[in-house]
């Protein structure tokens, strides 16, 4: 039996003292700071807050295949250091692609002796695999990705109406959910930038009806087959209305965003750095205000880093090509400290961060029984951290393969200091120590 006791435990709502304790990985009990339980080992962390460890349901992990893009052992020691406790892996950019009972097996072989943090697995739903879908569901899937657009990788094509339009009654029946990249190219003529390093002209190439128009059309399937959707990455505030009116005509819908399309923004985004690429792109000052209304009322339910790493060369940094360029932001390692850094310019707090980054997307997998709170019976997840801290972002501090970023040299406040998975240090600041028994489960 073990406890952590500290003067700012997040419980109901409320920072409080109060010490937890627990056993065999479970929250036993919580109870009054001065009232450690005999024979109890426990930590005192002082003032530092106590909160439910993060769960982020969008990582692009890419193992096995693309190793050399990112893998289960570098994301999830960068997870850790990051407070996460629990990590979903999208279907794609990995070999085999995730749509398949045989690649999910394949995917599972390969936590052995990797994986710092709990694991799940998002399926795939692609032209040719709408058999697979219900065996996956079997073997415990219940989330499944699909591209409206070309997603990048030729393993992945992309999902035309008619594939969702079946896949969809499948999932239903499975009571699974549809992740959906919600972007539909309506444009009559290719488009032709005349700077390649311009990122406006590679903004205006991606324009907000295209996730209008496919949200729009997986409201109209979802409302047909009764199916639960999920919106990822959502860019466009212009979307937020549909979802909202979606929702109360009580059609299955959520939605998420990410860090990038909070904190950053296409006005200061400068030309040539492809570290900034990300599809759908990122938008504007007066977009991201609204983005964040739409957490506030709840249209949009939660943030995750859709963590989409790759090499140098493909990022053509050199190059100053954002057109060839692979699209994806790297921030795995560093949502925590860019939320809270955004919510507290913007008039939030911590109650909003638990929810957005916590308790929310628990429900998404199914795991809001187990984690994402800390309350009797919920697994031991925790990240300590100091909300008062501030540092830079440096490139030394990345932990996640391609020591990449759009985010180095940015100044943030809050600062990770000890993560712990069902009761078991898996990172502490400063005495970094990946080098001994992984203790992440695949769930």
């Amino acid at each position: 039996m073990k406890a952590i006791l500290s003067d700012r435990v997040y419980i109901n709502g409320s920072l409080i003292p109060a010490i937890i304790v627990y056993d065999n990985g479970l929250i036993i009990d919580i109870r009054d700071k001065a009232d450690i339980p005999n024979g109890c080992v426990y930590q005192d962390v002082g003032n530092l807050v106590v909160m439910p460890g993060l769960i982020d349901t969008h990582v692009h992990i890419n193992e096995p295949g693309r190793t050399d893009w990112e893998g289960f052992n570098t994301a999830t020691q960068a997870a850790a250091a990051g407070g996460i406790t629990t990590v979903i892996d999208m279907p794609l950019n990995c070999i085999p692609v995730t749509t398949s009972r045989e690649a999910v097996n394949e995917k599972k072989a390969c936590l052995k002796d990797q994986i710092w943090v709990d694991i799940g697995f998002h399926g795939g739903v692609i032209p040719d695999n709408i058999d697979e879908l219900k065996p996956m569901i079997d073997m415990g899937i219940n989330s499944f990705k699909a591209f409206m657009i070309d997603s990048g990788v030729d393993e992945f094509p992309a999902s035309d109406y008619a594939t969702l339009d079946k896949a969809m009654p499948i999932l239903a029946q499975g009571n699974a959910t549809l992740l959906v990249h919600a972007e539909l190219d309506n444009s009559k003529e290719d488009f032709k930038p005349s700077d390649n390093s311009s990122y406006q002209e590679f903004l205006a190439s991606r324009p907000d009806d295209w996730e209008v128009d496919a949200i729009a059309s997986i409201i109209g399937l979802s409302r047909k087959h009764n199916c639960k959707v999920h919106i990822v990455h959502l860019s466009s505030a212009k979307a937020i209305k549909l979802i909202q009116q979606a929702q109360n005509d009580n059609i299955k819908i959520t939605a998420e965003t990410c860090p990038h399309y909070l904190t950053l923004s296409s006005d200061t985004i400068p030309d040539g750095d492809s570290r900034f690429k990300c599809c759908p792109p990122i938008r504007d000052n007066d977009n991201q205000d609204k983005l964040w209304r739409g957490l506030e009322e709840g249209s949009i339910d939660f943030i995750v880093s859709d963590h989409s790493p790759c090499t140098p060369a493909l990022k053509k940094l050199e190059e100053h090509n954002l057109w060839e360029a692979w699209g994806g932001i790297s921030s795995l390692q560093f949502g925590l400290s860019l939320i809270w850094t955004a919510i507290q310019k913007r008039s939030y707090n911590m109650n909003h961060l638990v929810k957005w980054m916590c308790e929310r997307p628990a429900r998404l997998v199914n795991l809001e029984k187990t984690k994402g709170k800390i309350q009797k019976g919920f697994q031991a997840d925790f990240v300590i951290w100091n909300p008062e801290a501030t540092h830079t972002i440096k490139k030394s501090d990345i932990l996640f393969k391609n020591k990449m970023s759009a985010y180095e040299e940015h100044q943030v406040s809050g600062l990770v200091e000890q993560t712990i998975l069902r009761g078991e240090i898996i990172y502490q600041r400063n005495r970094i120590n990946f080098t001994g028994t992984t203790k992440g489960k695949y769930l």
